[in-house]
């Protein structure tokens, strides 16, 4: 295997089940020391909490890993764990934003309150995480981060608007970190897994869950918190088929500040809305310098 990890130290949040415990599992087997991150307490009748079930497998594979039980959306929690993982391995390499939730129904449905926690847990519980382990990539002048994005956000789906709106956000997060990242040697990606995880249980039918399996959807993530990985990419994975989203951007139609400048939209929209040529802009000033380009070209 020549995508390794040795030497390296690596946080997975939500890497209690799903697609954090594999995540876990296959970096520890490439040679990283984990810190297996999951908000849960042992389930009745068992000794060990998720996180520590994941550590015990991780040890029995020969791997070396710690739980840590801290909420990703707990500042102090957060804090102390990056503390003690700094404190226990001297650095943090990667840090893999997988925790989440879901509280699906229609917009018209949802509560307020569910809107807010999904928002929470998914997009400012990759922030605190992210913020807490910056100081120390920049300081060591290398970091792998990825945040868990999904098909829901990117491309919508019923009833999970706030679940759609979070995933989106990270997509945001990851286009701008990953500009501010480059010069301290931080790159920074998004991963939009479709894999049959406690959260995706009862939604699909059983022989589509059966392809849907994390370890299909982990490779991709180690290439992306890998030495040689890209960054600012958006991956998408599930069922062993890896794709790559984009946001683009289409070249556009100048109008000018005319009085019917509305009606000039409506009647040329499929000519602004032409993909011919479309481009990946490097940084938002790109949308800026395409319109002002067109417009001074246009005198």
């Amino acid at each position: 295997m020549s995508i390794r990890f040795d030497g390296q130290v690596a946080i997975v949040t939500g890497a209690g089940g799903g697609l954090g415990r594999q995540h876990a599992l296959a970096l520890a087997a490439r040679g990283a020391k984990v810190v297996v991150n999951d908000f849960g307490r042992a389930a009745e009748g068992q000794s060990l909490t998720a996180a520590e079930a994941v550590v015990r497998e991780i040890e029995a594979a020969g791997g070396t890993a710690v739980a840590h039980g801290a909420s990703v959306t707990d500042e102090a929690g957060v804090a102390a764990m990056v503390a003690d993982t700094l404190q226990r391995w001297g650095r943090i390499d990667i840090l893999v934003n997988n925790a989440g939730i879901l509280r699906d129904k229609s917009f018209a449905k949802m509560e307020l309150a569910d809107f807010r926690l999904v928002m929470d847990v998914h997009l400012m519980g990759a922030v605190i995480c992210t913020h807490a382990v910056w100081p120390a990539m920049r300081a060591q002048k290398y970091g792998r981060v990825v945040m868990t994005t999904s098909s829901s956000g990117l491309y919508g789906n019923f009833g999970q608007s706030n679940y759609g709106a979070a995933k989106m956000a990270l997509v945001g997060l990851m286009q701008t970190l990953s500009l501010e990242g480059a010069k301290d040697g931080i790159r920074v990606n998004c991963l939009a897994p479709t894999a049959a995880t406690r959260m995706t249980e009862g939604l699909l039918p059983p022989a589509v869950l059966a392809r849907l399996t994390p370890e299909s959807v982990t490779p991709g993530l180690l290439y992306l918190v890998s030495q040689d990985a890209p960054t600012r990419a958006i991956l998408c994975a599930g069922a062993g088929t890896f794709e790559r989203a984009h946001v683009t951007m289409t070249q556009g139609v100048h109008i000018g500040a005319v009085p019917d400048a509305a009606e000039q939209v409506a009647a040329r929209f499929d000519e602004i809305s032409d993909r011919h040529d479309e481009t990946v802009p490097d940084s938002g000033s790109a949308q800026g310098t395409n319109e002002v380009g067109k417009a001074m070209q246009a005198g």
